[in-house]
């Protein structure tokens, strides 16, 4: 019959300017799609260089390095007899594009570049990349003379066209243009385009799946074909893990759905589908038919090549499935767990030390790193030798092979309860049952003697002895006693990370972990250059509320019945002095404020973009039990914090991206660090408003709410 066509997409986790790897796991899913009977491959976004190059696209040994690995694939006997769609830079007319490249049996066949950049959030492209904006335009491209030997073409088109192959007919397009409300999917799909292709370099963020796979099911369910996603995944070079997810769909259904998270290198996605679905589907919508009539016509470069064969007859198709979601626990628990892993091989670094309080945040980046460790055994189980090789490198030793998740637990991972005479013995006992029950090597070093060493200095050159508030001491002399406290761990911690192992005869560094979480970031209640000081942050982008949420799913999950404790016990720093032996410090007391009022700000702040007048407004809706002066002062009272402390954005610790009002400054959030903390005018129009609410009650006869 000849109208059944086999596909492939795939996930690949590439790193950026890693070109030997990349190159190999390109090669490695090309091969797996042809061995399954697929005609068509195609690979994320950039894939060759990695996505993450960021200011090394600016270089031309960037690009160089790409044509080479590029030449590679062209000569590989693995590329031969079917339709490769790979991702790289390309400079053409001394203008650089983010581009795909598609060939076939050593032609190139057209190298098709992005037209619409990924500029906000934590995307800069066009700091790199120019957007092709001839619509429909094709030029030619003067290829290398690396790439001429193997090709034996000077030239090959370059823009805005399409594939048409002896069966049907194949449109690209890239990441960002699918979320264009006039995608290039929509014309190309009435110019009878039947195959939508889409390389994306899409990162996770927590509750952002159903988006991208809304997307596509409508590209098709509107206007019919079949729609081939391809993602990156893993950390390939910073703070964003790129989530896989790769997809297939025909008409409106997904008929093949990838990982969202795994330890796997390369996943090659496939389905069979036949192309009189989409004819079909498509002839009997008139309206689609009329307008259709009237498009303008994609250029076409026509293939000697196809996708079906005559004998399919007997040839079974996909059917449709349903996506499974995972829910955002779930997320939290794998999403960090796969880039910490990433981090952790790539580094080249023996493991992890976290600073272990017995409190909620640090308990559950010890619950993601335990999490990463089931993983890597159910990986191992299943025979995945690079994830073997890798764990044996991380532990040194070539013969081991983990036994649980504890074992590989306790070779990866020091844990490190670090007390002061302001702890209490039910954070000690809590943080000492964690750790037994996650099987980590744990250190319970006392920090008093190094802390007093440095307030003795301070009063041998100034003669004062600062006192906490509850010693009658003033809040100035309160706030340095506790900074001091949580600054010597931050260097405790990290001199317990390059000497823990020496001590114990192993070789190695560890990674510090930190585990502030995103609220104490917006509203600034942490000490600079304390233990959110780290070199990576697994939960600086989750909040508290998911946070409680992802602990008690912990519980059941990993069977960690200590987290029970942890969980009903109040949020505490522990800086002050115990009240008859137990706890007086609250952290929302400290803060004056709530974790779940701290969401709400950053939400309105960051997501609809709200200053204080404007929040103000928002929240006298949403917050009705509250008088306006009362919701006013809460307003005011959240921009003070925010904007005092907003300096110490500037050293946060890199931290897993997951939150959509993370206060990260490096990209994400970018915001001055020197604020007028007093806000007049944008506090005065505030005020102004709240006396003619009130003004305007007292006259209608309303009473104010206390």
């Amino acid at each position: 019959m000849g109208r059944k066509v086999t596909l492939a997409t795939c996930s690949l986790n590439q790193w950026a300017l890693d070109f030997e790897g990349n190159l190999s796991r390109i090669l490695q899913s090309i091969k797996v799609a042809k061995e399954k009977g697929a005609r068509y491959r195609l690979g994320p976004e950039l894939e060759i260089c990695g996505y993450g190059c960021a200011d090394h696209f600016y270089e031309s040994d960037t690009i160089l390095h790409s044509f080479q690995a590029l030449a590679e694939l062209l000569k590989s006997p693995e590329t031969s007899d079917i339709i490769c769609d790979v991702g790289m830079p390309v400079l053409h007319k001394n203008v650089r594009y983010n581009c795909r490249v598609l060939f076939l049996n050593k032609k190139i066949l057209l190298i098709r570049p992005k037209t619409a950049m990924a500029n906000g959030g934590n995307y800069r492209e066009l700091r790199w990349f120019t957007p092709w904006s001839k619509p429909r335009e094709v030029e030619e491209h003067f290829l290398p003379r690396t790439i001429q030997k193997i090709t034996g073409q000077e030239t090959v088109p370059f823009g805005d066209a399409v594939l048409a192959t002896k069966d049907t007919c194949i449109g690209s397009e890239i990441c960002e243009e699918l979320w264009l409300p006039n995608s290039p999917h929509i014309e190309m799909g009435l110019d009878g385009v039947e195959i939508f292709t889409n390389s994306s370099g899409s990162h996770h963020e927590l509750r952002k799946a159903h988006i991208r796979v809304d997307l596509v099911r409508s590209a098709t369910a509107k206007n019919g074909g079949i729609y081939l996603l391809s993602n990156l995944k893993g950390c390939d070079s910073d703070r964003l893990y790129f989530d896989g997810c790769a997809m297939i769909s025909l008409n409106g259904d997904l008929v093949a759905q990838g990982a969202q998270f795994s330890l796997s290198d390369v996943e090659v996605l496939i389905a069979t589908l036949d192309l009189e679905d989409v004819r079909g589907y498509r002839a009997h919508i008139s309206s689609r038919c009329i307008t259709a009539s009237r498009v303008t016509s994609f250029h076409r470069v026509r293939v000697d090549f196809s996708l079906s064969s005559f004998d399919d007859i007997y040839t079974l198709t996909s059917n449709p499935i349903q996506w499974k979601y995972h829910s955002p626990e779930e997320e939290i628990s794998l999403g960090p767990a796969c880039w910490l892993w990433d981090y952790l091989r790539r580094s080249k670094q023996s493991g992890f030390l976290l600073p272990l309080s017995g409190g909620i945040d640090s308990s559950a980046v010890a619950c993601i790193v335990y999490s990463m460790c089931c993983l890597v055994c159910e990986a191992i189980d299943l025979g995945n030798c690079e994830v073997l090789h890798d764990a044996r490198q991380i532990v040194n030793d070539e013969t081991y092979t983990p036994k649980s998740p504890q074992e590989f637990c306790k070779s990866i991972l020091t844990t490190c309860y670090m007390s002061t005479e302001n702890s209490s013995k039910e954070t000690n006992d809590r943080a000492k049952l964690l750790a037994e029950q996650i099987g980590s090597y744990h250190l319970t070093p006392n920090v008093d003697t190094a802390v007093k060493a440095i307030v003795g200095i301070f009063s041998a050159v100034t003669g004062k002895i600062p006192q906490f508030r509850a010693h009658g001491g003033s809040g100035r002399e309160n706030l340095a006693l506790q900074n001091v406290q949580a600054r010597i761990r931050m260097v405790t911690a990290y001199l317990f990370a390059q000497l823990s192992l020496w001590a114990r005869g192993l070789p190695g560094g560890l990674l510090v972990l930190g585990s502030a979480n995103v609220d104490e970031s917006l509203r600034g209640y942490m000490t600079k250059y304390d233990c959110s000081s780290a070199d990576l942050n697994p939960i600086g982008g989750i909040s508290k509320t998911d946070l409680r949420s992802f602990i008690q799913y912990s519980v059941e999950k990993f069977q960690l019945p200590a987290l029970t404790s942890i969980m009903t016990a109040p949020p505490t720093a522990e800086l002050e002095p115990l009240t008859d032996g137990r706890v007086s410090q609250n952290d929302e007391d400290d803060m004056g404020m709530t974790y779940a009022d701290l969401s709400v700000y950053g939400k309105l702040r960051k997501v609809v973009k709200t200053g204080p007048y404007s929040m103000f407004c928002k929240l006298l809706m949403a917050w009705r039990t509250l008088s306006p002066r009362q919701v006013a002062e809460k307003v005011k009272l959240f921009f003070r914090m925010y904007s005092i402390n907003r300096h110490k954005m500037t050293t946060l610790t890199p931290s897993y991206h997951a939150e959509s009002y993370s206060p990260d400054d490096n990209r994400f959030d970018l915001r001055p660090f020197l604020y007028n903390t007093a806000w007049p005018w944008q506090f005065r129009c505030i005020d102004e408003q709240v006396s003619s609410l009130e003004e305007n009650r007292k006259e209608d006869g309303c009473e104010e709410v206390d």
